[in-house]
């Protein structure tokens, strides 16, 4: 499985992003496609995941500012984020799970600055 991230960049704190990340290979194989994200001097951590049956799981921290989504065909997840916070500032990772493996992509910067 291949994946391709993008919409990072630069907004204003309170201002919203929409990331996406388009899988492409054995996308039959997927049973879950997810949002990680790293901050500088900090470890990867969950954002946003979202199952081949719609099932959600979100950072505690971020429910309410943060919607995860896919298409109907299963090859591409939505981050819908909203009201922006300097310190949601990171590479934003997509992810994706088979029975089998794990796969990550290539990350998208995410800065909120004034």
């Amino acid at each position: 499985v291949q994946l391709q991230a993008c919409g990072g960049g630069l907004v204003q704190p309170g201002g919203s992003l929409r990331l996406s990340c388009v899988a492409s290979g054995s996308i039959f194989s997927i049973n879950l496609m997810g949002w990680y994200r790293q901050a500088p001097g900090k470890q990867r951590e969950l954002v946003a995941a979202i199952t081949r049956g719609g099932t959600t799981t979100y950072a505690d921290s971020l429910k309410g500012r943060f919607t995860v989504s896919r298409d109907n065909t299963w090859t591409t997840v939505y981050l819908q984020m909203n009201s922006l916070k300097p310190e949601d500032t990171a590479v934003y990772y997509c992810n994706t799970k088979t029975s089998r493996n794990e796969f990550w992509g290539q990350g998208t910067q995410v800065t909120v600055s004034s």
